[in-house]
């Protein structure tokens, strides 16, 4: 924000305050998730797998918001420690499609329980129609941004 008042009202700005919420949710999910050996592109990796197993890097990559490098970063140490598995030759092109382990879903069932828990304390001040409302509002506005609507 400028002196002269051509910036930006942080205080009334949505956008920052939809940037706060997520530094602040993230921050928390980190929190719950740490002591569980993870971190959230971690639980965001196993549970794109669990919803959509065979998902390769990049399909990973775009779903927990990391570039393809820190994605392969990730699921190789992940396959090291016995998570996810991988073809050791691509089935057709490139892409190694790969899929949770047992132990994989046993260490996503906890980090659920965990992440869950910091939703429900984020939606706790809410009614069940404010969290509807709040759910609907948030996914309009991700509609009108990657549609490139301008409200017209």
């Amino acid at each position: 924000m400028s002196q002269n008042g051509a910036g930006v009202d942080l205080g009334k700005s949505l956008g920052y305050l939809l940037k706060e919420a997520s530094s602040a949710l993230r921050a928390a999910m980190e929190e719950v998730l740490r002591p569980l050996g993870m971190s959230v592109t971690h639980y965001s990796c196993l549970e794109l797998l669990a919803q959509r197993p065979g998902l390769s890097n990049s399909e990973l990559a775009r779903g927990a918001f990391v570039t393809r490098q820190s994605m392969n970063v990730l699921l190789q140490a992940l396959e090291r420690e016995g998570y996810v598995t991988r073809p050791a030759e691509a089935p057709v092109g490139k892409v190694l499609p790969a899929r949770l382990t047992p132990r994989g879903r046993q260490s996503l069932e906890k980090a659920t329980v965990a992440v869950r828990s910091v939703e429900v304390r984020m939606l706790a001040g809410m009614t069940e129609t404010e969290q509807s409302g709040a759910f609907r509002i948030l996914q309009s506005m991700i509609h009108s941004l990657r549609d490139g609507n301008d409200g017209a």
